[in-house]
């Protein structure tokens, strides 16, 4: 089992370097950590006074690791989560914030598990998933990584800016969809021809 720093490391090398996409609702992003997240924790890297687009050029890589190790990992209580399923609901806060613990929350209610779906990983939300990881924890994970996937889809139905992060240049699976799948068993990958059929309505 990976440590958290070397998950931290990953999610980083995952983002990739400096990006502004106008399609983007994050913004300008570098190493994944967008300018909303560094005016909302006030980091004035570049000490103008302000905190704009310079600042997220700035922004280092061990800087990025430390933001998602503090703001996305330990506050949000990630750690308190069943192991096997923390790599994948960290690498899912990075990208979706509060988000990624609803996805886990409605998947728990889908399994009888009465927790609230707000977004906050409280006591309510850790039994219930501590509960629904016995006895196989890869389980949940892989319902996890699903659900996600199916968050992404979802997502890019709706605001078709958005699909191009679903798939590659070529049409293909790629991005957003990868991305889950890093995290769900191979078994439960989703062949192109699946994806295609999923994406045909996008034209």
């Amino acid at each position: 089992m990976q440590n958290v720093r070397q998950i931290a490391e990953e999610i980083v090398e995952r983002e990739g370097g400096f990006v502004n996409d106008p399609d983007d609702p994050g913004g300008a992003t570098n190493h994944g950590v967008t300018i909303h997240t560094l005016r909302r924790l006030g980091l004035d890297l570049t000490g103008d006074g302000a905190v704009g687009v310079a600042d997220v050029r700035a922004l280092s890589r061990a800087q990025a690791v430390e933001i998602y190790l503090t703001h996305y990992y330990a506050r949000p209580r990630i750690a308190e989560m069943p192991e096997a399923l923390q790599p994948a609901l960290f690498d899912m806060y990075v990208n979706a914030g509060a988000n990624a613990v609803k996805i886990l929350q409605r998947l728990l209610r889908e399994m009888g598990h009465p927790v609230a779906v707000d977004g906050v990983i409280g006591p309510q939300s850790i039994a219930a998933a501590r509960d629904a990881a016995l006895p196989e924890p890869v389980a949940l994970r892989d319902a996890y990584g699903v659900a996600r996937r199916n968050y992404y889809f979802r997502l890019a139905d709706h605001r078709p800016a958005s699909r191009k992060y679903a798939r590659t240049r070529s049409g293909g699976k790629g991005g957003w969809i990868l991305r889950a799948e890093a995290f769900v068993s191979p078994r439960y990958h989703m062949s192109e021809a699946e994806f295609r059929e999923r994406v045909a309505a996008w034209g």
